[in-house]
């Protein structure tokens, strides 16, 4: 019989339960015990719901307090000095301080964060782990073992996940940038040979290592790695089969190091790539069981079952059906929790989807037809109809939208004058001081502006009474800026929810979900809009706000836009178009809102693109594909403009090093991106790859509770001196300030800006 399986489930909650328990712990509102608590009541839901939707091997240690790459560091011992306690132990605080940084207090100083950037190609942020030479690895988290016991006490056998030491080595990085992480391979290796010996001997039977970057680009050096650790870990504990998980890509060149790996089974990613299973099957060895990713497990749209069945018996047909599992493509963590949950959505859109608890639910069904289980029919047949309607919906379809993309113009993104003329038009403008300061748009989401939405949302508001409550908001933060010294000016955003979801929500071609949460990193979940259909704006989106706010001050005010390859690569995109017709409506959209913002007098945009270097395929050969769409994608969404309105974008947590050519082919007239949380390491990147136009390298980490104290600021800003052209420098924070609160940000900003008049006195 062929066996449903999954490998992970999003641990955020039903009702965003961990993100809740986790920020009442930081507030002090909580013990240790009762977080812990609330965690063990989340991971018993998610087995459970599992378990009775038909999923055989469950996962377990797929739960996290923050990230599981984290998780991992403390497992091996790899946890830097500075947030050691005391005693050598490592609690919670320090956990959290490497995730967080830590504010100094009289009895301990500060810390910052650990660097973050995102998992792959997804919008999960993952904490980077620290790894240098000499670096001894040692057991200092038995986490994967006692999650395992914990469902075995709910009489729930599960299958323990383990993100590889392959990749984890790979995802690393040292203060010595020439230093080869490999090397600690056998190190590392040992380490994990302990854990699998206490998972075996707790009576786990399979346990999943995730090998995700077995589906990248690699030298031999770095694909003869996973074989040498293999061989040691299979023979570490001879009761226990491995499962090679690999996901996010196909495995190309890979496959024949796949096919070597000496383990009982190799999960393959059949939605990033389909050709792999032809390629695997005649060379599979007879004691290898395959996992095959069936159900996307990054969107949202329900999966063509009898799609999935016929590869699934194809499968079985070549290998025999106990050699077979029936997976998601990844772990559910890209997914919502649960479809059910939206009450409010249409019934037809409703149809065509399927959430995190309702994709277990196709695993199971796949894996019952293809076992030839007639209890499935009705779900296969309701699936057939569901999946057959939306292809066939004018909700879908637009012709004047694709009409509108194929008359599409090489001259459409372009700006009227190179950059050097622009910049001319651009400071008789705007007269901007030396290090002009600005922010990256948001400001704090307070409660009481999270109140107000609510209940302009539950009907307890009138239109009027909350738009005089966002007016009061506006104007709250113009004034504070003013008052701090800032150059240019934000509206603040109190109105809109998400970067993403705010425009989605007024676009033609989106929908909209009350509960579709997914965790972007930590406590913080994002809502993605979902792109059904083809995507045009039928009104203007920002103008009255933003040119409220500058109605309020003589200072340039920045209109705030989220471009085009952020507002795909942040939504759950439609499957049934390239990826790159999609992003060239979402440009047009863009393009017309930036048009009216100039038309409106606002003189200074900022079309954010945090998401274009995500959005890269995971193989470096399908790279300048990628690129040229996105990068014409930006440039039609901001070059529709005359040339003294200044083109802003801001990217962030994420390596742009290999790239760098491709966002200077953007043409930004000024670009902000995160430097303070990787320690300046973008400035080595600007030092290779000088940026022809303006640049803010930021000087304010804001994933971190920390005040930025001015000495930092400076520091940070004299580094970039020495990279960045002095009349070419902006003063900016790493990112928007949404997430923060009040009193961190107003003493942050202040000591932003006095470093920036330093910096101007010392000209």
């Amino acid at each position: 019989m062929a066996t449903s399986t999954n490998l992970g489930f999003p641990r955020i909650g039903a009702n965003r339960e961990l993100k809740w328990a986790v920020e009442a712990y930081w507030a002090g509102k909580v013990d240790r015990r009762e977080l812990l608590r609330r965690a063990a009541e989340i991971r018993r839901a998610n087995w459970a719901l599992q378990r009775d939707a038909g999923i055989t091997h469950v996962p377990s240690n797929d739960f996290s307090l923050y990230d599981h790459v984290l998780d991992t560091s403390v497992m091996v011992g790899a946890i830097p000095e500075r947030y050691e306690e005391p005693d050598g132990t490592t609690g919670l605080d320090s956990y959290f301080a490497m995730a967080r940084g830590r504010t100094a207090s009289p009895d301990r100083p500060g810390v910052a964060a650990m660097e973050m950037t995102k998992w792959f190609d997804t919008n999960y942020h993952y904490i980077v782990p620290e790894i240098n030479k000499g670096q001894i690895f040692t057991i200092r988290s038995e986490k994967p073992v006692d999650e395992f016991r914990e469902a075995k006490a709910l009489g729930i056998h599960t299958r323990p996940v383990l993100l590889g030491p392959v990749t984890f080595l790979l995802l690393s990085k040292s203060a010595d940038p020439a230093f080869d992480p490999l090397t600690l391979l056998e190190g590392l290796v040992d380490v994990y040979e302990s854990v699998l010996r206490q998972l075996a001997a707790a009576g786990a039977d399979w346990v999943q290592m995730d090998e995700p970057a077995l589906g990248l680009t690699l030298d031999n050096r770095q694909r003869s790695a996973f074989g040498r650790a293999y061989a040691r870990l299979v023979a570490a504990s001879p009761t226990l089969k491995i499962l090679a998980a690999v996901y996010f890509s196909d495995l190309r060149e890979n496959t024949k190091a796949a096919l070597a790996l000496p383990t009982q089974g190799l999960h393959i990613d059949l939605v990033r790539g389909r050709g792999d299973l032809e390629n695997l099957l005649p060379k599979l060895r007879q004691d290898m069981t395959l996992s095959l990713g069936l159900v996307d497990g990054r969107n949202v749209w329900k999966t063509d079952l009898a799609e999935a069945v016929a590869t699934a018996r194809k499968a079985t047909s070549a290998l025999g059906p106990d050699r077979v599992l029936i997976a998601p493509s990844c772990s559910l963590i890209h997914s919502p929790v649960d479809l059910d949950a939206e009450t409010g959505m249409d019934a037809e859109m409703k149809s065509w989807m399927a959430f995190a608890k309702q994709k277990a639910r196709e695993i199971a069904v796949v894996t019952a037809a293809v076992n030839g289980d007639s209890s499935a029919r009705s779900e296969l047949e309701a699936n057939a109809a569901a999946v057959a309607a939306r292809r066939a919906s004018k909700r879908v379809h637009d012709p004047k939208v694709k009409e509108r993309s194929a008359a599409v113009t090489p001259e459409m993104a372009e700006r009227a004058s190179p950059y050097p003329e622009r910049r001319k038009a651009q400071q008789q403008a705007l007269r901007l001081p030396a290090y002009p300061t600005t922010t990256i748009g948001s400001f704090p989401q307070t409660a009481e502006i999270r109140k107000a939405r609510a209940s302009r949302n539950r009907g307890e508001l009138t239109a009027e009474e909350y738009e005089g409550f966002i007016r009061e908001e506006v104007a709250r933060s113009v004034r504070f800026q003013e008052k701090t010294g800032l150059d240019v000016l934000v509206h603040g955003e109190p109105e809109r929810n998400d970067m993403v979801e705010y425009f989605g929500e007024q676009l033609k071609g989106y929908a909209s979900t009350s509960n579709g949460w997914v965790q972007s990193y930590g406590s913080r979940a994002v809502k993605p809009p979902i792109i059904f259909g083809d995507v045009s704006r039928p009104a203007p989106m920002t103008v009255g706000w933003i040119g409220y706010a500058q109605s309020l001050t003589n200072s340039p005010v920045k209109g705030m836009l989220t471009g085009p390859v952020t507002m795909l690569q942040w939504s759950f995109a439609r499957d049934d178009q390239p990826r790159s017709e999609t992003c060239r409506q979402l440009a047009l959209a863009i393009r017309d809102e930036a048009g009216d913002l100039e038309r409106a007098g606002i003189r200074v945009i900022q079309v954010d693109e945090p998401a274009i270097r995500e959005g890269l395929p995971l193989r470096r050969e399908d790279w300048d594909s990628y690129l040229e769409w996105a990068v014409e994608c930006f440039r039609i969404a901001s070059s529709g403009v005359e040339d003294r309105t200044q083109m802003h974008t801001h990217m962030c947590y994420a390596a742009y090093d290999d790239i760098i050519d491709a966002v200077a082919a953007m043409d930004a007239d000024v670009i902000s991106m995160e430097n303070s949380r990787s320690d300046g390491a973008l400035l080595e990147t600007f030092k290779k790859h000088p940026y022809p136009n303006e640049i803010g390298p930021g000087v304010y980490d804001i994933h971190s509770p920390r005040v930025v104290e001015r000495a930092e600021a400076v520091a940070l800003l004299r580094r970039a001196v020495e990279v960045i052209p002095k009349d070419r420098l902006w003063v900016n924070p790493d990112c928007g300030l949404k997430t923060r609160r009040w009193e961190e940000v107003e003493p942050s900003l202040r000591n932003m800006v006095a470093a920036a008049k330093e910096m101007r006195r010392k000209r």
